[in-house]
């Protein structure tokens, strides 16, 4: 479980830096976007036969790190979208 844990933040850490511009995320914010990464990296990386869902491979590390990438992109948009509104 801490291994997912740690996984999940490198994984949130490597969407962060991969993201071009500035990302107002908190450290917790990356590692619950780097962990629901690599949820969906192990279900694909699991449905293409690579391996199971929790054993960490380079395709599903992969397809997590471009989930996350996409996740925090989808944050930023729900964020912005509040400020504006707000406003």
């Amino acid at each position: 479980m801490i291994g997912f844990i740690v996984a999940g933040l490198i994984i949130g850490a490597l969407a962060r830096l991969i993201k071009p511009g500035k990302q107002n995320l908190g450290i917790v914010a990356t590692l619950l976007l780097g962990l629901v990464g690599s949820v969906i990296g192990g279900v694909i990386a699991n449905l293409l036969g690579t391996g199971d869902i929790f054993e960490l491979n380079v395709l599903g590390f992969i397809v997590a790190v471009i989930a996350s990438v996409l996740l925090i992109g989808v944050a930023e948009a729900v964020a912005g979208r509040n400020r504006t509104s707000v406003r």
